[in-house]
Protein backbone atom coordinates (compact mmCIF):
# COMPACT_ATOMS: atom_id res chain seq x y z
CA UNK A 1 0.00 0.00 0.00
CA UNK A 2 1.17 3.37 -0.75
CA UNK A 3 3.02 4.68 2.39
CA UNK A 4 1.23 8.62 1.64
CA UNK A 5 -1.70 8.34 4.68
CA UNK A 6 -4.56 10.92 5.79
CA UNK A 7 -3.62 10.74 9.77
CA UNK A 8 -1.47 9.03 12.10
CA UNK A 9 -2.79 7.32 15.33
CA UNK A 10 -0.53 5.98 17.89
CA UNK A 11 -1.25 2.64 19.57
CA UNK A 12 -0.54 0.32 22.81
CA UNK A 13 -0.57 -2.85 22.57
CA UNK A 14 -1.37 -3.66 27.15
CA UNK A 15 -1.79 -6.63 28.89
CA UNK A 16 0.12 -9.56 30.93
CA UNK A 17 3.13 -11.41 29.37
CA UNK A 18 2.47 -14.61 27.70
CA UNK A 19 -0.83 -12.95 26.85
CA UNK A 20 0.12 -12.53 23.17
CA UNK A 21 0.73 -9.25 22.58
CA UNK A 22 3.87 -9.56 20.61
CA UNK A 23 2.74 -12.18 18.38
CA UNK A 24 -0.19 -10.31 17.24
CA UNK A 25 1.79 -7.16 16.28
CA UNK A 26 3.63 -9.81 14.38
CA UNK A 27 0.43 -11.28 12.49
CA UNK A 28 -1.38 -7.57 12.00
CA UNK A 29 2.12 -6.34 10.13
CA UNK A 30 3.63 -9.34 8.66
CA UNK A 31 0.73 -11.53 8.25
CA UNK A 32 2.43 -14.48 9.52
CA UNK A 33 2.97 -16.10 13.03
CA UNK A 34 5.90 -15.56 15.56
CA UNK A 35 6.91 -18.54 16.54
CA UNK A 36 9.55 -17.88 19.66
CA UNK A 37 7.95 -16.99 22.38
CA UNK A 38 10.37 -14.72 24.42
CA UNK A 39 9.10 -11.76 25.98
CA UNK A 40 8.95 -8.40 25.16
CA UNK A 41 11.87 -6.20 27.28
CA UNK A 42 10.34 -2.66 27.40
CA UNK A 43 8.87 -2.58 24.57
CA UNK A 44 8.46 -3.41 20.26
CA UNK A 45 7.97 -1.13 17.90
CA UNK A 46 5.66 -1.76 14.62
CA UNK A 47 3.56 0.58 12.10
CA UNK A 48 1.38 0.03 9.42
CA UNK A 49 -0.54 1.71 6.91
CA UNK A 50 -4.39 0.45 6.51
CA UNK A 51 -7.56 1.95 4.63
CA UNK A 52 -10.36 2.86 7.13
CA UNK A 53 -13.53 3.70 5.48
CA UNK A 54 -11.87 5.46 2.53
CA UNK A 55 -9.10 7.09 4.29
CA UNK A 56 -5.11 5.73 4.50
CA UNK A 57 -4.75 5.59 8.15
CA UNK A 58 -1.06 5.05 9.51
CA UNK A 59 -0.75 3.04 13.00
CA UNK A 60 2.14 3.69 15.27
CA UNK A 61 2.15 0.38 17.63
CA UNK A 62 3.66 0.63 20.14
CA UNK A 63 3.59 -3.31 22.13
CA UNK A 64 4.49 -3.13 25.85
CA UNK A 65 6.41 -5.96 27.90
CA UNK A 66 3.78 -6.91 30.17
CA UNK A 67 6.11 -7.82 33.32
CA UNK A 68 5.68 -6.04 36.36
CA UNK A 69 9.63 -5.17 36.50
CA UNK A 70 8.96 -3.25 33.29
CA UNK A 71 5.75 -1.52 34.34
CA UNK A 72 7.69 1.65 35.51
CA UNK A 73 9.33 2.01 31.67
CA UNK A 74 6.23 1.10 30.31
CA UNK A 75 3.83 3.58 31.75
CA UNK A 76 5.80 6.22 29.85
CA UNK A 77 4.56 5.52 26.01
CA UNK A 78 1.02 5.64 27.47
CA UNK A 79 1.29 9.73 26.98
CA UNK A 80 -0.45 10.63 23.89
CA UNK A 81 -1.90 7.48 22.83
CA UNK A 82 -5.15 7.55 20.46
CA UNK A 83 -6.25 3.78 21.07
CA UNK A 84 -4.61 0.58 22.63
CA UNK A 85 -5.59 -2.90 22.33
CA UNK A 86 -6.15 -4.07 25.99
CA UNK A 87 -5.20 -8.10 25.80
CA UNK A 88 -5.95 -10.96 27.40
CA UNK A 89 -5.35 -14.79 26.92
CA UNK A 90 -8.74 -16.95 26.98
CA UNK A 91 -6.82 -20.13 28.63
CA UNK A 92 -5.72 -17.53 31.56
CA UNK A 93 -7.83 -16.37 34.16
CA UNK A 94 -4.72 -14.73 36.04
CA UNK A 95 -4.55 -12.64 32.72
CA UNK A 96 -8.27 -12.05 32.93
CA UNK A 97 -8.17 -10.96 36.46
CA UNK A 98 -5.42 -8.45 35.54
CA UNK A 99 -7.75 -6.14 33.17
CA UNK A 100 -8.72 -3.41 35.51
CA UNK A 101 -5.58 -2.36 36.26
CA UNK A 102 -4.54 -2.18 32.99
CA UNK A 103 -7.27 -0.04 31.78
CA UNK A 104 -7.02 1.90 34.75
CA UNK A 105 -4.01 3.00 33.80
CA UNK A 106 -4.70 3.15 30.34
CA UNK A 107 -7.31 5.65 30.84
CA UNK A 108 -5.24 7.40 33.82
CA UNK A 109 -2.11 7.90 31.67
CA UNK A 110 -2.80 8.47 27.76
CA UNK A 111 -5.27 10.40 26.34
CA UNK A 112 -8.53 11.24 28.13
CA UNK A 113 -10.05 10.11 24.96
CA UNK A 114 -8.32 6.81 24.73
CA UNK A 115 -10.06 4.07 22.23
CA UNK A 116 -9.76 1.07 23.84
CA UNK A 117 -10.75 -2.30 22.42
CA UNK A 118 -10.78 -5.58 24.41
CA UNK A 119 -9.15 -8.36 23.43
CA UNK A 120 -9.26 -11.62 23.82
CA UNK A 121 -6.42 -13.87 22.25
CA UNK A 122 -5.98 -17.32 21.50
CA UNK A 123 -9.19 -18.21 20.71
CA UNK A 124 -8.23 -21.25 18.60
CA UNK A 125 -7.37 -22.59 22.19
CA UNK A 126 -10.42 -23.79 22.85
CA UNK A 127 -10.31 -26.63 25.01
CA UNK A 128 -8.19 -24.93 27.28
CA UNK A 129 -10.50 -21.82 27.65
CA UNK A 130 -10.64 -20.47 31.50
CA UNK A 131 -12.47 -17.10 30.14
CA UNK A 132 -16.14 -17.73 28.63
CA UNK A 133 -17.03 -15.06 25.88
CA UNK A 134 -20.06 -13.68 27.82
CA UNK A 135 -18.07 -13.28 30.82
CA UNK A 136 -15.51 -11.10 28.85
CA UNK A 137 -18.23 -9.53 27.04
CA UNK A 138 -20.11 -8.35 30.54
CA UNK A 139 -16.81 -6.70 31.44
CA UNK A 140 -16.31 -4.72 28.32
CA UNK A 141 -20.31 -3.73 28.54
CA UNK A 142 -19.53 -2.52 32.28
CA UNK A 143 -16.28 -0.76 31.03
CA UNK A 144 -17.45 0.99 27.70
CA UNK A 145 -15.22 -1.09 25.59
CA UNK A 146 -15.80 -2.96 22.53
CA UNK A 147 -15.17 -6.58 22.62
CA UNK A 148 -13.32 -8.97 19.96
CA UNK A 149 -11.87 -12.85 20.28
CA UNK A 150 -8.76 -13.08 18.25
CA UNK A 151 -5.97 -15.61 17.61
CA UNK A 152 -2.82 -14.60 16.67
CA UNK A 153 -1.86 -18.34 15.69
CA UNK A 154 -4.53 -18.41 12.73
CA UNK A 155 -4.74 -14.42 11.79
CA UNK A 156 -8.62 -14.76 12.91
CA UNK A 157 -9.88 -11.18 14.12
CA UNK A 158 -6.58 -9.82 14.17
CA UNK A 159 -6.41 -6.88 11.64
CA UNK A 160 -10.24 -6.27 12.64
CA UNK A 161 -9.24 -5.32 16.21
CA UNK A 162 -6.62 -2.92 14.51
CA UNK A 163 -8.95 -1.26 12.48
CA UNK A 164 -12.44 -1.25 15.14
CA UNK A 165 -9.70 0.70 17.09
CA UNK A 166 -8.71 2.63 14.27
CA UNK A 167 -12.18 3.25 13.41
CA UNK A 168 -14.05 4.95 17.12
CA UNK A 169 -11.16 6.94 16.90
CA UNK A 170 -11.58 8.32 13.30
CA UNK A 171 -15.49 8.50 14.55
CA UNK A 172 -14.50 10.74 17.75
CA UNK A 173 -12.02 12.70 15.55
CA UNK A 174 -14.71 13.28 12.90
CA UNK A 175 -17.63 14.21 15.33
CA UNK A 176 -15.66 16.95 17.34
CA UNK A 177 -14.98 14.80 20.47
CA UNK A 178 -11.02 14.86 19.31
CA UNK A 179 -9.51 18.13 18.53
CA UNK A 180 -6.37 16.86 16.71
CA UNK A 181 -4.73 20.10 16.60
CA UNK A 182 -4.24 19.77 20.41
CA UNK A 183 -1.64 18.19 21.54
CA UNK A 184 -1.22 14.95 23.49
CA UNK A 185 -4.38 13.13 21.62
CA UNK A 186 -2.31 10.62 19.48
CA UNK A 187 -3.57 11.85 16.08
CA UNK A 188 -1.61 13.44 13.39
CA UNK A 189 -2.39 14.57 10.28
CA UNK A 190 -1.02 13.10 6.88
CA UNK A 191 -0.54 16.49 5.31
CA UNK A 192 -1.07 20.56 5.26
CA UNK A 193 -4.02 20.17 3.50
CA UNK A 194 -6.30 18.14 5.10
CA UNK A 195 -4.85 20.67 8.21
CA UNK A 196 -6.91 23.15 5.92
CA UNK A 197 -9.71 20.83 5.05
CA UNK A 198 -10.07 20.94 8.91
CA UNK A 199 -10.01 24.16 9.55
CA UNK A 200 -12.26 25.07 7.07
CA UNK A 201 -14.49 22.75 8.30
CA UNK A 202 -14.70 24.58 12.22
CA UNK A 203 -15.24 27.65 10.55
CA UNK A 204 -18.34 26.45 8.43
CA UNK A 205 -19.73 24.03 11.31
CA UNK A 206 -17.64 22.23 13.22
CA UNK A 207 -17.34 18.59 12.98
CA UNK A 208 -17.40 16.74 9.54
CA UNK A 209 -20.40 15.47 7.87
CA UNK A 210 -22.05 13.27 10.69
CA UNK A 211 -19.32 11.12 11.18
CA UNK A 212 -19.56 8.52 8.06
CA UNK A 213 -17.20 6.27 9.77
CA UNK A 214 -19.33 5.74 12.80
CA UNK A 215 -21.79 4.34 10.17
CA UNK A 216 -19.01 1.88 8.90
CA UNK A 217 -19.19 -1.66 9.37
Amino acid sequence: MNESYNYLLKFLIIGNAGTGKSCLLHQFIEGEFRNDTTHTIGVEFGSKVVQVSGKNVKLQIWDTAGQERFRSVTRSYYRGAAGALLVFDVTSRESYNALLQWLTDARSLASPHIAVILVGNKKDLENDRQVPFLEASRFAQENDLTFIESSALTGENVEEAFLKCARTILCKLESGEIDAERAGQGIQFGDAQLRRVRADGRKTGGPLSNCAVCNTS
